[in-house]
């Protein structure tokens, strides 16, 4: 899901969640925003990166021990966090998977070093997006092992979309996704194919959190819609992101109504 600046995979504590849960959602959002912000942006060189990140590894610890240890750098992210983890009991794999993969954005960038096939980048969408949704089902109390499948694949073709709409940006920053030996077009069937495996979700999740993933299902393919829709002979490096307009957000709302 999608802001001005940045990339979303969190629904940030918009209207359609539930007002308890979202102090919680707003605390991992911050939480994962503030970490991909010490991987990405500025012009500090990788060491100074890793080395903050670790110190942002080391606080989440501290957060999880409740250790009572303040942290001195970002005490409002791990002071929300704190509270989130200890209403709802929030698992920390996710957390520090999230951690492992801005961390490796790092050094892949650092080395000009991109992905030898696709079993790499699913590693790397397994840590960087699964987590999002698995946290998100469990603020929900979904744990059974065909939500979290479908909510696995949603992230990740949320992840891979995101990936090929900012193509142009990434190559610029020296960072490359696209798996060797495979094309975009692949990739882009791909995505669509993990996005109908996990659309399912978005029918047995009821309430706010089920029109909110229909919303980011439907958002997903429209931006495929587009990507699908560019002539595949032009320069990628030179292709600006797509952009949705009322029009497609008449569509996207028709098709979440019939979902």
């Amino acid at each position: 899901m999608s802001s001005i600046d940045h990339y979303e995979n969190f629904p940030v504590a918009s209207w359609l969640c539930p007002a308890p849960l979202r102090p919680a959602v707003a605390a991992l959002y911050h939480f994962a925003r503030t970490a991909d912000d010490l991987a990405d942006e500025g012009n500090d060189p990788a060491h100074h990166r890793l080395d903050a990140l670790g110190e942002y590894r080391a606080d989440l610890q501290n957060c999880l021990d409740n250790s009572g240890a303040t942290s001195v750098r970002w005490p409002k992210v791990f002071g929300a966090l704190q509270l989130a983890i200890a209403q709802y009991q929030l698992p920390a794999q996710p957390l520090f998977d999230l951690l492992d993969a801005f961390e490796q954005d790092v050094v892949y960038t650092s080395v000009g070093q991109g992905y030898r096939n696709h079993a790499e980048l699913l590693d790397y969408c397994r840590r960087s997006a699964s987590p999002v949704g698995r946290l998100m089902l469990h603020l929900y109390g979904v744990a059974d092992a065909t939500s979290l499948a479908q909510s696995d694949a949603i992230c990740t073709a949320l992840q891979l979309i995101n990936f090929w709409q900012d193509r142009a940006e990434d190559l610029r920053r020296g960072r490359d996704y696209l798996p060797q030996g495979h094309t975009l077009a692949q990739e882009l069937r791909f995505a669509r194919k993990l996005m109908m495996q996990g659309a399912p979700l978005a029918r047995r999740v009821k309430g706010r959190a089920g029109w909110e993933l229909r919303a980011m299902v439907q958002g997903g393919l429209r931006i495929l819609d587009k990507l699908d829709a560019r002539d595949e002979t032009a320069d990628h490096r030179q292709l600006a992101r797509p952009t949705l307009k009322k029009s497609d957000f008449v569509r996207m709302a028709w098709r979440c109504i019939r979902m």
